[in-house]
C-alpha cells in the first residue's frame, strides 16, 4: 500500500475542502494513502455470458468463420 506522510504542512497551502476550520498560520501533518482497489474475480461462465450478444445464431458463428478465412487470402 502506497502511504505519504508530510509533517509541518502549512495549513495555508492545504485546498480550500481541507482548509475548513484550521488556522491558516498553523502546521499540519498529512497521510495520505492509497486505498486498494477492489478484485473482481469472475468464472468462466461469468466471463462467456459476457459475449453470448456477439452472435445471436450458430449461422451467424460460420458466416463470420466464412467471412474472417476469405479476408486471409486478400
Amino acid at each position: 500500500m502506497n502511504k505519504v506522510v508530510r509533517e509541518h504542512y502549512p495549513a495555508a497551502k492545504l485546498p480550500p475542502e481541507l482548509r475548513e476550520g484550521l488556522d491558516p498560520r498553523a502546521s499540519v501533518t498529512i497521510t495520505i494513502e492509497q486505498e486498494s482497489a477492489a478484485t473482481c474475480v469472475m468464472t468462466l461462465e461469468e466471463l462467456f455470458a459476457l459475449r453470448r450478444d456477439v452472435f445471436a445464431s450458430q449461422s451467424e458463428v460460420d458466416q463470420y468463420v466464412r467471412d474472417a478465412r476469405n479476408d486471409w487470402g486478400d
